[in-house]
């Protein structure tokens, strides 16, 4: 314990305890008051309330009784948590957790993970068909994506066994969740069922199943330096390029795409589907429009490249502009900026006038760009504007009186640009939802 400390927390960071009340934080509590004095830091802890067992309460109580005792202050998180969740209970339950771990305040957020958690986390990790970083389970120290704190799990090389001895011997008291026992969640059933009976023929297995799980992340990270070198080549900002990607043999190609998911802070999706898609990036024709979607994201391949464009956001009619100097488009996803100008926009005269309205493209829409041009359909311009096809359905339109007269990016109906010295309204396109930016080049510009 005291060597984790040693090689990780720097004197006087501020560390924050995860503490249920179970055996393995109270004696992480318990260590952490011992070396306080001999590694200087700052401690306090927090408990999350799940509200599912009647002696949640009770649990919250006893952490605080440890904690008042000790001098550590205690943050106690409630959390609700459906148990007709459509993850399921125990994932809810993780899920309110990490969000709630996210948000703590601090360098370090300790949890009393050990060696024989890690054993189980791989095997639950082999049983769903994780490649290396799977497998690799759990660090025994990661800035996880979005936290404020790092995650330090001390106890990692420790067996729950001598835990358990360690909390005898120092006469600490703890509390038992009755559904740690419960063999319908899947890993108590490894707990219970089938890890006693693998120890039992091989002797030790918990042990050697987390030095396998150590011997993953040294695979894992490998696989991941080969990626970034991969990747210095065929990424270059939100664009993977499809030919440096073809060139690669399929399981390097495959590690570069996993990369790819994981630089775009994108959950890792099912291998079938990545198998899939980088099928169709490799070996589509080149002027194939290619969109294979991954939940919240889709991947398309356009002019060579590969983007992850979050999806839009959902139908929502035009809405009207009544002389405000910024509207909000929703089925756009962006506010627009209505700025008064002169001699540029478009003409405010007919505007105030007019019926006007502001939204996506349905369909079939036309703009003349040029007074002694013709109406050209909105569909070509938005193919020599090199607007990507996930950005098309997402620009704002303006309409004035049923007529396109502005489409972001493109230009202005030529009747309706505002003459030299007239007063005009220039719309631009100012602000947009995170999730919903468009990706790639020539958006919204």
């Amino acid at each position: 314990m005291a060597a984790v400390l040693g090689r990780h927390v720097p004197p006087h960071a501020r560390l924050v305890l995860a503490l249920s009340g179970g055996l393995d934080s109270v004696v992480l509590l318990h260590a952490l008051l011992a070396l306080r004095d001999a590694h200087p830091f700052e401690l306090r802890a927090l408990h999350v309330h799940h509200g599912l067992s009647p002696h949640a309460d009770a649990w919250a109580d006893f952490c605080g009784s440890l904690c008042t005792a000790g001098g550590v202050e205690l943050a106690v998180h409630r959390v609700q948590i459906a148990r007709d969740d459509p993850a399921g209970v125990e994932a809810a339950a993780r899920r309110e957790r990490q969000r709630v771990f996210a948000a703590a305040d601090a360098d370090f957020l300790l949890t009393a993970h050990h060696q024989d958690d890690q054993a189980e986390t791989l095997l639950l990790q082999l049983l769903r068909g994780a490649g290396p970083k799977g497998l690799a389970a759990m660090a025994e120290q990661v800035a996880p994506r979005g936290w404020r704190a790092v995650l330090l799990r001390p106890f990692l090389n420790v067996a729950r066994a001598e835990l358990s001895r360690a909390a005898e011997a120092a006469g600490l008291a703890w509390v038992d969740d009755e559904s740690n026992v419960d063999v319908r969640y899947r890993r108590n059933a490894l707990r219970h069922e089938v890890m006693p009976l693998l120890a039992r023929h091989f002797p030790g297995a918990g042990r050697t199943l987390a030095r396998a799980a150590a011997l993953q992340a040294d695979a894992a990270e490998l696989l991941d330096d080969l990626a970034r070198l991969d990747g210095c080549e065929a990424i270059a900002g939100e664009r993977l390029d499809c030919a440096a990607l073809a060139r690669l043999p399929p399981p390097r190609a495959r590690n570069l795409l996993r990369h790819f998911f994981e630089q775009s802070g994108q959950p890792m999706p099912p291998a079938r589907r990545l198998d899939e898609a980088l099928h169709q990036l490799r070996d589509a024709h080149p002027d194939a429009r290619v969109r294979v979607d991954f939940g919240p994201v889709a991947l398309w391949r356009y002019r060579g490249g590969a983007y992850l464009v979050p999806l839009g956001p959902p139908p929502a009619p035009p809405v009207r502009w009544q002389g405000e100097a910024r509207i909000w488009v929703p089925a756009a996803g962006v506010a627009v900026q209505m700025a008064t100008v002169v001699g540029a926009g478009l003409r405010r005269a007919a505007l105030e006038a007019g019926n006007v309205t502001l939204g996506v493209r349905q369909g079939g829409e036309r703009l003349r760009l040029h007074a002694d041009g013709p109406h050209r359909s909105l569909k070509n311009l938005l193919q020599e504007h090199a607007i990507p096809p996930w950005a098309r359905g997402r620009l704002p339109l303006l309409w004035c009186d049923g007529r396109l007269v502005w489409v972001a990016g493109i230009g202005f109906d030529a009747d309706h640009v505002a003459a030299p010295g007239e007063a005009g309204v220039l719309p631009c396109v100012v602000e947009s939802a995170p999730e919903q930016d468009s990706r790639g080049p020539g958006v919204l510009s």
